[in-house]
């Protein structure tokens, strides 16, 4: 049994939940054994949020809610739900995890939160097209116009770093374009998780020593562990 609740205390605090969701859009990253919380269950799905979503306390008024797919995989009754509960526990800033697929739709959330900051989180893993494509099996394409795009839509990005394959200068190169267009972002250094991607311990041991500072950004969230945020199921 994992955990669904936290509170982040440190930098950048607020309550965070790990809900169900129904399967991802995409569900096909090489790297991602997360979908295995999804399910098909709608009775079972709510059944465990309500019981998450009573946890909230709202006391930093900020609340991020993670799914293992997108916002728009989670069920109505759930979105009634956080919705309620953002208007009870007076929270201003509301984030969520979308997929590049949903991109176009991000109004809607918007539309439906009215009154509270959204900040939008994404899963690029790598600003390396060929990288992202062949070895990520992510299947969208970003050139430079697409990243200014998406920077005026997106709050954060998400890397994964340090895997076999990737080189230092890869790592390095998305760090920066990260940071020159985006507010936020968060760093994953790659746990093995049984998925055909292999964490490059040798990349992990020259991050730590170059970047470790990054921990003391505050645009940064660095994750050492990918239980770091303290929810997980499994």
């Amino acid at each position: 049994m994992g955990i669904r609740y936290n509170k982040i205390t440190d930098k950048h605090q607020r309550e965070i939940v790990l809900l169900k969701s129904f399967p991802c859009k995409y569900g096909k990253c090489s790297f991602c054994n997360y979908i295995e919380d999804n399910s098909l269950d709608e009775e079972e799905i709510d059944n465990v949020n309500m019981e998450v979503l009573k946890e909230i306390t709202g006391e930093y008024g900020v609340l991020e809610v993670i799914n293992s797919g997108s916002v728009f995989e989670l069920t109505q009754k759930t979105l009634e739900e956080i919705k309620r509960i953002v208007k009870e526990k007076n929270i201003k800033i509301l984030y969520f995890e979308i997929y590049y697929g949903y991109i176009k739709r991000i109004e809607e959330i918007k539309k439906y939160f009215s009154g509270v900051e959204i900040r939008f989180r994404m899963g690029i893993e790598t600003f390396d097209n060929n990288f992202r494509v062949k070895v990520y099996n992510k299947n969208f394409i970003l050139e430079e116009k697409e990243i200014i795009e998406i920077s005026k839509k997106l709050f954060s990005v998400c890397l994964l770093i340090c895997v076999k394959g990737q080189t230092k200068e890869m790592i390095e190169n998305d760090i920066k374009i990260a940071l020159e267009n985006f507010q936020g972002v968060t760093i994953n250094i790659f746990i093995n998780n049984g998925t055909v991607i292999e964490r490059d311990n040798e990349l992990v041991k020259w991050f730590i020593e170059k970047y470790s500072y990054l921990a003391l950004d505050d645009r940064v969230e660095l994750l050492l562990d990918n239980k770091d945020l303290g929810v997980f199921e499994q």
